[in-house]
């Protein structure tokens, strides 16, 4: 069973922004506490939105309490629940400066601001994962965000934050910056800098390791680094070495080209990257980037799925290839079922599905169509069209996750069903205002699912959806 819902809320009827790349949070001991994000501003006043639910995602409202109220709310900004304690915690790019800010708060559902941690210039993409383990009897939050950071010197960019007791000190609340980028570059890593925490304690991460750069003609090493011990070991993210050069971070792939900043379907491409770990398994780890697979002279861009059995030391072939498709978000429940999003252009439309599989794809997947829209309408207002980024979790055995597509009321658009918050007239598939008469432009909205597998009908792949 899945429920999908457009996240932006009746009080927002009138809104045609474009509220692209989304994220989500679940609160670990309440499943039905959610927290989302997306490129919206709010209407006045110094702080950007969160999206709130407290009814497992069925309703969304608003609280103005990101720091940076900018022209799209904020620059960039992904959250992440602890597993114990129910803290929030936030990345973001200021809407106003810019800056690098990791963010707090012990009430999701408070108007009150979220406390700041860190506050940085030069740094690109944050991404937030949290998790708490008890230490002498006390739970501790350990808390990681990626990011690109633009101060690391000689062009090793890519960096983890990390705090071993983040809940409750002041600021900086025990973050310290680590560059994971043990190679040389061409000036910089890929924008993504993704993170996979297992409940042991072990984590993953994922870089674009950009070897060579012609103009907007890139060549990268994807790589995968790990630490067995919540980002605190004595040298930090260094539990891999490439038998190949012998350096630290076990390169997954090498000389794979992207040309960045490329469009497709009115979206940049470039920034594609996933990881997950199975939370049954710290040694079993799938990873997902994108290239170009003809290189200079291809045409397509596309996903290519892998995994790890020996902790992220040797590697797969491709388990799974997506043509002409951006934004893979992978997840693993305690089943071992793999939940694989996505968003896929077709040449006229954009086609966000999830695929579950129960034995990495050594037959066909199961398959959801989430949402297929016109990839034309509407206009891009800016970059990301859609987002750089989507995200997928597994709370239990459900997947919740974020998309982000042209919100046109058409149930043709919607063939595993969609409910609105925001006015809609269905018959005409027009947009409706807060006086629920006066017509709206169609533009980008989040969309919130729930994937729940049937307890008298367990899944297994190949099923229909």
């Amino acid at each position: 069973m899945i429920n999908i819902v457009n996240m932006i809320p009746v009080s927002l009827s009138g809104e045609s922004s474009q509220d692209s790349e989304p994220n989500i949070a679940v609160n670990p001991e309440n499943p039905m506490d959610m927290v989302g994000t997306a490129f919206t501003r709010a209407m006045g006043g110094a702080f950007a939105p969160i999206y709130v639910s407290t009814d497992g995602g069925a309703t969304w409202s608003l609280r103005n309490v990101v720091p940076g109220n900018g022209s799209v709310g904020t620059g960039d900004i992904t959250v992440g629940f602890a597993t114990a304690g129910g803290v929030l915690y936030a990345g973001t790019l200021n809407g106003s400066t810019g800056h690098l800010q990791i963010l707090r708060t012990n009430g999701f559902t408070s108007t009150t601001p979220m406390t700041v941690l860190v506050d940085r210039a030069s740094e690109d993409q944050p991404w937030v994962v949290a998790g708490s383990v008890v230490v002498a009897g006390l739970s501790r939050d350990r808390v990681l965000v990626g990011n690109n950071d633009f101060n690391q010197p000689d062009g090793r960019t890519a960096t983890i934050d990390v705090s071993a007791d983040a809940a409750t000190a002041p600021a900086p609340a025990g973050f310290g910056t680590h560059a994971v980028e043990r190679r040389a570059t061409v000036g910089q890593d890929g924008p993504p800098i993704r993170i996979a925490l297992h409940p042991s304690g072990v984590v993953y991460g994922a870089l674009q390791s950009w070897q060579t750069a012609n103009g907007s003609n890139v060549t990268m090493d994807v790589v995968v680094i790990r630490d067995d011990d919540w980002g605190t070991s004595a040298d930090p993210f260094s539990g891999l070495v490439d038998g190949g050069d012998g350096q630290i971070g076990q390169r997954v792939a090498t000389g794979r080209f992207i040309r960045f900043n490329d469009t497709m379907g009115q979206e940049r491409l470039g920034a594609d990257l996933t990881i997950a770990v199975d939370p049954t398994s710290a040694g079993t780890v799938y990873l997902a980037w994108c290239d170009r697979v003809g290189g200079s002279s291809g045409t397509d861009w596309t996903v290519h799925i892998r995994r790890s059995t020996d902790s992220g030391q040797n590697w797969s072939d491709d388990l799974r290839t997506v043509t002409n498709a951006k934004n893979p978000a992978l997840a693993v429940n305690p089943d071992g079922l793999v939940g694989f999003l996505f968003q896929q252009f077709t040449g006229t439309r954009w086609v966000s599905q999830l695929e579950l599989t129960a034995n990495a794809w050594a037959s066909p997947a199961e398959t959801v169509v989430l949402h297929a829209a016109p990839s034309n309408v509407p206009a891009r207002a800016f970059f990301p069209y859609l987002g750089d980024y989507v995200r997928l979790i597994a709370i239990g055995s459900d997947f919740y996750g974020v998309f982000c597509g042209n919100n046109t009321p058409d149930e043709a658009n919607f063939p595993s069903g969609v409910t609105y918050q925001r006015f809609a007239n269905w018959t005409t598939h027009i947009l409706l205002n807060t006086d629920n008469v006066t017509p709206v432009a169609t533009s980008i909205d989040p969309f919130f699912f729930h994937w729940v597998q049937p307890v008298s009908e367990p899944v297994k792949s190949g099923d229909p959806a």
